[in-house]
């Protein structure tokens, strides 16, 4: 951990909504005139997207299965090293997945392959990393604030199926094995990080979806909460109080933990947010 070069890390499973977090975050930067360094997890995929299928076919004829969730395929020392460098020189490795012909177009790589290393963070303020393992184990030493991104699994399952079948062209039957093979994986790598995480944003339905795989519509924001959970409120300076007052319709669920209508959810973030950011600002400022 770093106050001249702080690492702020969010962590969610796909699918789990952590643009949310990166549009309320980015809302904080520019506010605060911060200068990110941005890091999307995917680049320490171990495999790019030919290898992965090659590998999941070697992993297939012993009778196991490869996901992108396990510490079999991915880098997560690569993602310690990048925190850790960046907490002591500002400056870390990192690469790009290709995930498009766009970015093919920028970076001149085809799709489904990575760019080669480089360093990332000269001229930034703080490092912003975003992706699947942003709280490994191997990470909590050097992240100064962690972030997890986690709705309950059945919504999350149904915002998987709605995403992969409307916007990438999968069959509801692909993208139920899909689940179902990471099943192990998600369980042993995902989840365990939301008990490493500084403040976790759980969104919660308010209607029926005791079976996701049949679920015609995502819940709407109207139809969920968020529950927040702060691990350390004191550490953070989190007045519970206060954002009550400035979340219609919010409530206390226990000491550290406040349960807000889902579309407060990008506010309640630049609320909780905002003033750790400038925190962390300061503390660089002074050195």
């Amino acid at each position: 951990m770093s106050a001249n070069h702080p690492v702020i890390s969010v962590t969610g499973s796909s699918g789990a909504g952590t643009s949310t977090a990166k549009v309320a975050l980015e809302h904080i930067f520019r506010r605060e005139k911060v200068t990110p360094a941005i890091v999307e997890g995917d680049c320490f995929h171990r495999f790019d997207r030919y290898e992965f299928r090659e590998k999941s076919k070697e992993f297939e004829a012993v009778g196991k299965r490869l996901s992108h969730f396990s510490d079999e395929a991915n880098l997560f020392d690569k993602i310690a090293d990048l925190f850790k460098d960046y907490g002591e020189k500002g400056v870390g490795k990192a690469r790009t997945y290709i995930h498009d012909d766009e970015e093919a177009k920028i970076y001149g790589v085809e799709p489904g392959r990575f760019t080669d290393w480089r360093d990332v963070g000269e001229g930034s303020d703080l490092l912003f990393y975003e992706g699947l393992h942003g709280g490994v184990e191997e990470v909590l030493p050097y992240a100064d604030l962690l972030l997890g991104i986690v709705p309950v699994v059945n919504l999350e399952w149904i915002q998987k199926i709605h995403r992969d079948t409307e916007m990438r062209g999968y069959s509801p039957e692909a993208v139920v094995e899909n689940i179902l093979s990471r099943m192990h994986d998600y369980v042993h790598f995902i989840t365990p990080q939301f008990s490493n995480t500084d403040i976790n944003f759980q969104r919660v339905p308010l209607v029926d979806t005791s079976n996701p795989f049949i679920a015609r519509d995502v819940p709407t924001p109207d139809e969920s909460v968020v529950v927040i959970r702060v691990r350390k409120p004191e550490k953070w300076g989190i007045d519970f109080p206060w954002l009550s007052s400035m979340l219609h319709d919010s409530f206390m669920s226990r000491r550290n933990t406040i349960v807000v209508p889902a579309g407060k959810m990008m506010f309640a973030m630049e609320l909780i947010l905002s003033p750790i950011i400038h925190e962390l600002m300061e503390k660089k400022r002074k050195g």
